[in-house]
């Protein structure tokens, strides 16, 4: 199975946007996987905070 480029990957989330979409839509998306791909990449690592700490900033 080939391995598909960030290029390619940022080119279909921008053809996916509607035809109505603006540049700073397109920013956004772009910025938005970026984002979950990083914390996806981070809780593979195990860089994570437990739920209760979460809860207990929260709280606070």
């Amino acid at each position: 199975m080939p391995t598909v480029s960030e290029k390619e990957r940022a080119i279909e989330a921008v053809r996916t946007l509607p035809d109505n979409a603006t540049i700073q839509d397109a920013i956004e998306r772009l910025c938005f996987i970026a984002k979950v791909e990083e914390g996806m990449r981070q809780s593979e690592e195990g860089h994570v905070v437990p739920h209760e700490e979460v809860k207990k900033q929260f709280l606070k």
